[in-house]
């Protein structure tokens, strides 16, 4: 019978050891850099439509809205934004309806129907390559504020002298705070589960799904967006951007229980805001899902949003001193091309 306290274990050797710390940090390496081009090339990548739910959605007939089907030119960019503009009759106002990240207009078509029988002119869009179009790679809010600024640029050319609000969701969210943080055409914003960074978006997703330390895989990450996709992280944050609202109002809505976006990345783009602004936390509600959570209670306070800061508050001027006289004119509109680092076409 083997008897095992005769059994010698011999050390290790030097070139042993090396041999297997060097196997290991490539597999640690390896590992990392997989992971962080399965987080890239999935957040870049065009997605077909192919299912049967995706193909055959709800559309403005089902619900009897006078939509047209429109298409116009992004900002800074050489492809056509697809939408639906639903004119309502004698309307002083005008709401841009955003989707998310890889979402279409029939996603929030509810929505519409609500702010068009409230007495809104409504424009929903899709962002270019999340919806039906699928074409170049999209990105996380650096290129779509492009389809942002064409999609106001279109709605003052339809209404020219109707005032301008924005109920956006998700990563549209996040574009709708960063262009109207440099568009003064824009004066009421409703932002649903916006991101506060990409950095953040990026590293509670990573977090979630590996439940390891985000760090150096979104690291490695950020470089490999630059290199697929011609932007960094630190390109794209509504955080940064929000203080430049004010004095212009934002209702800033978020599900405790979001599986996308850090909830707590409200309270943070709240704290950044100035006034006037609110914040509505709804605690059982996951990613853009407050308004499932509570259809009635939702639509309410987003129509009284618009109702108070839209239509009976009066518009705002920005004034600056004319020539000559000392007399105060309206300053004009700041546009597209002023949102620094982020206009530009990759």
């Amino acid at each position: 019978m083997l008897e095992l306290s005769k059994i010698r274990v011999g050390k290790p050797s030097l070139k042993q050891l090396l041999v297997g710390g060097l196997g290991s940090v490539i597999g640690v390496a390896g590992f990392i850099v997989t992971v962080a081009v399965y987080v890239v090339e999935t957040l870049i990548r065009p997605k077909k439509i192919v299912s049967f739910a995706d193909l055959y959605k709800i559309s403005p007939f089902e619900l009897e809205l006078p939509a047209e089907a429109v298409t116009f030119p992004a900002s800074n960019s050489d492809h056509m934004v697809n939408g639906w503009y639903i004119p309502y009759p004698g309307a002083t106002t005008t709401i841009l309806v955003c989707p998310g990240y890889r979402s279409g207009m029939a996603d929030v078509l509810g929505m519409c129907a609500h702010l068009w029988k409230a007495g809104h002119n409504v424009l929903v869009f899709e962002y270019y390559g999340h919806g039906q179009e699928v074409g170049k790679p999209v990105t996380l809010g650096y290129r779509e504020i492009n389809d942002f600024m064409g999609a106001v640029a279109y709605a003052k050319e339809r209404a020219p002298h109707a005032r301008l609000g924005v109920i956006a969701y998700s990563m549209g969210a996040a574009v709708a705070i960063m262009c109207s943080a440099h568009c003064q055409d824009v004066e009421a914003i409703v932002a649903d589960s916006s991101f506060a960074t990409h950095w953040s978006v990026i590293d509670y997703n990573v977090h979630r799904v590996l439940h390891l330390p985000a760090a150096p895989f979104t690291w490695v990450a950020d470089y490999l967006l630059w290199w697929r996709a011609g932007y960094r992280f630190d390109q794209v944050a509504p955080l940064r951007d929000i203080g430049k609202i004010a004095p212009r109002p934002i209702l800033i809505i978020h599900g405790g229980k979001d599986s996308l976006v850090d909830p707590r990345d409200a309270p943070l783009l709240y704290e950044a805001a100035g006034e006037p602004k609110e914040l509505w936390i709804v605690p059982e509600a996951d990613h853009c899902g407050a308004y499932f959570a509570d259809r009635r209670a939702y639509v309410s306070r987003v129509l009284s949003f618009f109702e108070e800061h839209l239509k009976k508050s009066r518009p705002r001027l920005q004034l600056v001193e004319g020539e000559g006289t000392g007399a105060m004119l309206p300053r004009p509109a700041e546009r597209a091309e002023e949102i620094t680092g982020l206009s530009e076409a990759s």
